[in-house]
């Protein structure tokens, strides 16, 4: 794409990565994703801010060939997705100067080879003075990498946010459409920035005090109305779970999954709202939304040998290291002679502070006694979420 201007003298470039499926070979991209990175062109000096992944430098080149040419790279983060190009274009641009902060220039140094003698290094609260445009440093860190930075730029109100109020969504649309950013931007923020809320809630208040007209992120479109995207950040990090379980299971013989769909009914029979994930097929994406809001969140599981199932060994994992702020979590699931798969997926939970419910485990085929075990587990659940906002 040709550079496209946003607010006079800056510009949205960068590239769509149409195609794209997996992100750091763990992330799913079902909708691709985008490297967007800003050029701002002052009356003195030229800024680029942030740049794009290596195998699509081509396409930043070219556009920059069509503006003038940087005096500053700025690196509001240091991974490769928006930093991994800054070396080739300070070879390619032997004028410009790396910015960024202490610990980002340690990471430029160290994961993308930046030379050490190409920075200024800035605090935060500094800033920059490109002649009729400046850019001001804000330190967010922790969304999601402990050196992160926004740039601000007070004569277009402009907030450049880098992975901050991010989506992983490919378009050829500047400004997101609030209707569908919805799921983008909530399985965003589950994947990356679940596991810092309480230093995310920090720092969207940090930002809040600047008078925002546009939100810039390098994943995704631009947010022309800053407050949707920042009152659901607030919302997502701050706010109450509310009245969902979220219940992954695997099942071998049938016999989980039939006590995975008596549970459903049971829980919406008592109203309380259900999102499911089979593991072997679930979109891990599509299960840390859903971690988002959930209350309660409950892993059925099958016995292999005397443990869980890989695959809901594997949903335990990724629930430790999201940290979601669900108050209980339950196991439920079928065993053949032996096995402690409950025990040995908590193990798995170090870092989960709330409730571990009584697990609910048969022998075979779930018969009278396992069912009205999950009908008390499912009273339970509802007796807890009471007061609970719905969905």
């Amino acid at each position: 794409m040709k550079p496209r201007e946003i607010r006079k003298n800056v510009y949205l470039v960068g590239a769509v990565d149409w195609d794209r499926r997996l992100f750091d070979a763990l992330i799913p991209l079902p909708q691709g994703t985008s490297y967007n990175a800003y050029v701002v062109v002052g009356e003195k000096k030229t800024a680029l801010i942030d740049s794009v992944e290596p195998s699509h430098l081509s396409e930043l080149q070219a556009q920059l060939a069509e503006l003038p040419a940087p005096d500053y790279i700025v690196s509001q983060h240091g991974e490769q997705d928006h930093s991994g190009s800054i070396a080739l274009l300070a070879e390619k641009y032997p004028q410009a100067t790396v910015v960024t902060n202490e610990k980002c220039k340690a990471e430029l140094i160290d994961h993308v080879l930046v030379p050490e003698d190409r920075f200024q290094v800035v605090a935060d609260g500094d800033s920059l003075d490109l002649g009729g445009k400046t850019l001001t440093f804000a330190f967010t860190p922790w969304v999601h990498w402990p050196e992160t930075m926004c740039t601000w730029l007070p004569e277009d109100k402009l907030l450049f946010t880098c992975d901050f109020f991010g989506s992983h969504l490919a378009t050829s649309d500047v400004y997101a459409d609030e209707a569908t950013a919805y799921s983008g931007a909530k399985r965003y923020y589950a994947e990356i920035m679940m596991p810092f809320a309480a230093q995310v809630a920090k720092d969207v208040e940090k930002v809040a005090q600047f008078p925002i007209e546009t939100i810039c992120p390098s994943h995704g479109p631009l947010f022309g109305r800053p407050a949707f995207i920042m009152d659901l950040y607030r919302e997502w990090a701050g706010g109450a779970p509310r009245n969902v379980v979220t219940l992954a299971y695997v099942s071998m013989h049938y016999t989980t999954r039939l006590m995975a769909d008596h549970l459903t009914a049971a829980l919406a029979q008592r109203g309380v709202a259900v999102e499911r994930f089979e593991l072997t097929g679930a979109d891990i994406g599509d299960l840390a939304s859903s971690l988002v809001d959930a209350a309660t969140v409950l892993v059925g599981t099958p016995t292999v040998l005397t443990g869980p199932h890989p695959a809901a060994g594997y949903a335990a994992l990724l629930m430790n290291t999201l940290k979601p702020k669900a108050r209980q979590i339950g196991v439920f699931g079928s065993f053949g002679w032996a096995g402690k798969a409950p025990e040995k997926l908590a193990e798995l939970l170090p870092n989960f502070k709330g409730e571990l419910l009584a697990p609910v485990m048969v022998k075979g085929m779930p018969k009278a006694e396992g069912y009205a075990a999950l009908d008390a587990l499912a009273a339970s659940i509802a007796e807890r979420h009471q007061g609970l906002a719905s969905r």
